[in-house]
């Protein structure tokens, strides 16, 4: 059985995605990375000896159609499950009747679970007994990182695809493919399409071969034929038929975007400030995410280099907590510009990791004895005394001890030869000499 296959018409009714759709790899667009000639996994396909597999990649990739050449290749049953849909008692039942195909026929079953991200816990994890055992071969779709909401034993037992974007060209590909094929596509009318037109539903359609043919066929279908009965799609018509590109904006999607953001302050100017605009107008992200981002920055990476960074980026705060967005872009822009062009130090990163260390290893610290309080009667009969105050000698320092004996000669931070820290290292360098 493929369900793919149920309440399927022959076209009539169905949407011009759906009835290009392709139904062999030969037709299918994208992914050369993992279903070109040759590869892995389409070399399983053609075999019909597709393991259990993780296919995850952005919408509109095709990971969906490439469930369903699966199911046009494979000998056993294929079933399909949407994660938003599905219950336990779905999954188990599904998993049921595939222990009775494979007892009693010798057949196997699998099982397509698209959006699998949206599968808790539980629900995945009633899938496991299955999959371990074989009883069933497990597909799984999902938009959103695997690492991040699928089981580690499921992963485990799965091998991931990673799926690409799709491009305009792909677009491109798919929507002169429907205006060609007279059964499924577009073939069987006179339409006359402007190249400028195509090119625009490519661009709009950002990568979403869907899109694009949905947009393709709404032009063909809403336009006035001219006199000698053909129609024609012009780049005003194209224009009409699709607006603005759909921007993936998952959650995934906005833990990269933050993360470029974060690693494009360490060396581009230019690649930081795209990064926050593009999320905020672009994704509809909160720029206090940025903003809290930044001022993490401007200690994690710059520091005592440049301090100046960190009461930039507090600025930055204090001036959209007043003035709000738009207003605050410039001040926001100028902070992170700040950020970028500061000397970097990671001084102050390293030098907390290294007391945290040193923290694990001692488990417990003794406050030296010259240390400890005095304000109070009887702290010299304790011997809390001894204490060098470093302002009664030159340069306002004096060589004493204090840290924990255990770790007395550790070195925590040890500032670098960038910006301000040049100053520190100096001084650091002539207290040690002492």
């Amino acid at each position: 059985m493929d369900l793919f296959s149920m309440g399927e018409d022959n076209g009539s009714g169905r949407l011009l995605a759906d009835r290009m759709r392709p139904e062999n790899l030969d037709e299918y667009i994208g992914q050369e990375h993992i279903i070109g000639r040759g590869k892995l996994l389409r070399r399983a396909i053609e075999a019909d000896q597709v393991s259990s597999i993780l296919l995850y990649g952005p919408p509109g990739c095709g990971k969906t159609t490439l469930a369903h050449i699966i199911s046009h290749h494979t000998q056993g049953e294929f079933v399909r499950l949407n994660a938003v849909e599905a219950s336990v008692k779905d999954v188990r039942e599904v998993i049921e009747r595939a222990q009775n195909n494979k007892t009693l026929y010798g057949s196997k079953t699998i099982l397509f679970l698209d959006e699998v991200h949206r599968f808790n816990s539980s629900r995945q994890d009633a899938l496991l007994p299955a999959v371990e055992k074989g009883t069933i071969t497990f597909i799984g779709a999902t938009t959103e990182n695997p690492f991040h909401y699928v089981n580690g034993a499921l992963m485990s037992r799965s091998t991931l695809f990673q799926l690409e974007a799709l491009t305009s060209e792909h677009s491109l590909v798919a929507m002169r493919r429907a205006l060609a094929d007279k059964d499924r596509g577009l073939g069987f009318m006179e339409l006359q399409v402007d190249e400028e037109a195509l090119l625009h539903i490519a661009t709009m359609a950002n990568g979403d071969i869907r899109r694009a043919l949905n947009a393709l066929e709404l032009a063909a279908l809403t336009t006035a034929p001219e006199v000698d009965g053909s129609v024609h799609i012009t780049l005003e018509v194209a224009e009409e038929s699709i607006r603005r590109p759909i921007v993936k904006a998952d959650e995934s999607t906005q833990y990269d975007v933050l993360s470029a953001f974060h690693k494009s302050i360490r060396g581009s100017s230019d690649a930081a400030l795209f990064w926050f605009l593009y999320a905020v107008e672009k994704l509809g992200m909160d720029p206090m995410t940025f903003i809290r981002r930044l001022i993490a920055a401007s200690s994690e990476d710059i520091g005592l280099a440049n301090p100046q960074a960190m009461v930039q980026a507090v600025s930055a705060l204090e001036a959209y907590r007043n003035n709000g967005w738009p207003e605050a872009k410039l001040n926001i822009a100028q902070a992170i510009l700040f950020a970028v062009e500061s000397p970097k130090s990671n001084a102050v990163y390293t030098a907390i990791s290294n007391a945290m260390a040193s923290m694990d290893e001692i488990k417990s610290a003794e406050v030296p004895l010259h240390l400890r309080d005095t304000h109070y009667k009887g702290a010299t009969a304790l011997g809390h005394e001894g204490y060098q105050y470093p302002h009664n000698f030159p340069g306002h320092y004096v060589k004493q001890e204090y840290l924990p004996k255990e770790i007395s000669q550790r070195v925590f931070y040890q500032a670098t030869e960038q910006g301000n820290e040049i100053k520190i290292r100096h001084n650091q360098r002539l207290r040690r000499e002492q």
